[in-house]
């Protein structure tokens, strides 16, 4: 992703919630944003030379109906499987409730630790990834009636429609995002995984860093670790070529190169059903040395049809990705792993007493290999979960070194920096520019209390009183807010694992 020169905070559209919040004091921001917004109202965007103002995912090959088929997530909802009582939060840029995420307690909204969070964006999807990865995981049309595998290809689903997505958004409307604020959004799950009825089981991180050091001591890996200890199924990008190689980085992003996590390369169905003549995506990460993890699967990532979330970064910078009114196309790691993640969702719908060992082992158990894959790309092959229909997951229990944690925060960004009016966020500190102990969070975190109401790390991020529907309360005020933290408006990285839109 390129460099990021735009006023911080302009709007998402795509609900009517969202609209309502900046009707109420956005024209104070600029003249530029305020166009912008009455742009974004009415719909008027320029459409891009490529658009396809007319799509139908009915001829779609690439579509969420295609898809859905194709790794037999179908079958799962057939045999009764839907998702249905499981949680998957969504550690991303945020999630807008569009068409398809719109449906009564079908998003749930975490604490906003993005620097969007002091904005009227706060809890919205202004980059456009989040809600991409949402709708592939539980997207849920209200045409989808049962049986969900009859239903038209018009009524966009995802690979689990009656999952449940908690949104903890750490990206800002230009992507933005440090380390710091994803360990806090991990922590957090972990520690409020059963609030109020709630019961995540999975995270999706469809994000990684070329982080510089060994997942034994990185304390991104470790937060990771913790959230699967703790019985949650972690499932991140595997990274996407080019990013994670260089730099003394390992091949896979971080935390996706923890062993124990699954990490998840992307595949490209090159619009069959059959799997014989899938392959792996030009852009999925490998390890390009011995000793270094490969990815634990493929799942489809390329050419997907997302929700789109009309303003956003996403939408406005690439009109290529454009379907119609309602979908955007994109290609990546980042979409394999929702669509992993939403397959977890279903395992666990029918298997909820699994541990998180289970799950990646029942997942191998069932994946397909590509022939024209080495391991190196595809490491158990594509994800194929009619196969696991018929069998019963076995006892199993990794047993790879675990991380300290103790290791540099600093190196956990490998080059992925935020800056603020030309300074660098670097070095062993979080977003406030506090020190950052990595063994003390550790310890902290292994007794699941890194977190004391709205404060990590020492400073109040949000506020400590959790609704069951948001966290509400005061955040990141005072000197704290304006004195020592950073904004995301040079941005520098590409940590959303997406290959390509369009």
């Amino acid at each position: 992703m390129m460099p990021v020169d735009r006023p911080h905070g302009s709007p998402p559209a795509g609900t009517a919630s969202a609209e309502r919040v900046w009707s109420l004091g956005f024209l104070r921001t600029s003249s530029v944003a305020a166009t912008l917004f009455a742009l974004v109202v009415v719909g008027a965007f320029s459409p891009g030379p490529t658009l396809a103002a007319s799509y139908d995912p009915a001829t779609d090959p690439y579509s969420m109906a295609a898809l859905t088929l194709d790794e037999g997530a179908t079958a799962w909802w057939d045999a009764g499987y839907t998702g249905q009582g499981v949680d998957v939060a969504v550690i991303d840029t945020g999630v807008n409730q569009v068409a398809g995420l719109d449906g009564a307690g079908k998003v749930i909204y975490g604490p906003d630790l993005s620097f969007d969070s002091q904005s009227n964006l706060r809890h919205l999807d202004g980059y456009g990834h989040g809600t991409f990865m949402a709708g592939l995981i539980a997207g849920h049309d209200a045409a989808l009636t049962a049986p969900y595998s009859a239903a038209p290809a018009s009524a966009y689903r995802g690979m689990a429609p009656d999952a449940r997505i908690v949104s903890v958004k750490v990206g800002a409307a230009d992507g933005g995002t440090d380390v710091t604020q994803v360990i806090a959004a991990i922590d957090w799950v972990i520690q409020h995984r059963n609030d109020h009825g709630m019961n995540i089981r999975v995270i999706n991180l469809s994000y990684g860093t070329n982080s510089t050091q060994a997942y034994t001591v990185d304390p991104l890996a470790y937060a990771a670790e913790q959230a699967w200890k703790a019985g949650i199924v972690v499932v991140a990008a595997a990274g996407n070529t080019g990013f994670q190689r260089g730099n003394r980085a390992p091949g896979l992003a971080d935390p996706a190169y923890d062993p124990y996590v699954d990490g998840v390369g992307g595949g490209d169905s090159q619009g069959t059903v059959a799997v014989t003549d899938d392959t792996v995506g030009a852009y999925s990460a490998s390890s390009s040395t011995a000793d270094a993890k490969n990815p634990d699967h493929v799942a489809l990532g390329s050419h997907l049809q997302g929700l789109r979330v009309p303003g956003s970064f996403i939408d406005q910078n690439h009109h290529e990705g454009r379907l119609g009114d309602r979908y955007f196309r994109g290609s990546g790691t980042s979409q394999a792993a929702a669509v992993t993640s939403g397959a977890v969702a279903l395992i666990l719908s029918k298997y909820p007493a699994l541990t998180p060992d289970q799950v990646k082992q029942f997942i191998a158990s069932g994946s397909q290999k590509l022939r024209d894959a080495g391991k190196a790309l595809q490491g158990a092959g594509e994800l194929q979960l009619q196969e696991l229909l018929a069998t019963d997951p076995a006892p199993f229990v990794q047993t790879f070194p675990r991380s300290t944690g103790g290791g540099s925060v600093e190196a956990a960004r490998g080059s992925d920096h935020l800056t603020l009016h030309g300074i660098v966020l670097t070095g062993e500190r979080d977003i406030f520019g506090a020190a950052f102990d990595a063994t003390a969070m550790a310890a902290a975190e292994a007794a699941a209390i890194s977190w004391s109401g709205g404060t990590w790390n020492g400073r109040s991020w949000t506020g400590n009183s959790w609704t069951g529907r948001a966290w509400d309360g005061n955040s990141w005020t005072g000197d704290s807010w304006t004195g020592n933290s950073w904004t995301g408006n040079s941005w520098t990285g590409g940590v959303w694992a997406t290959g390509s839109w369009g």
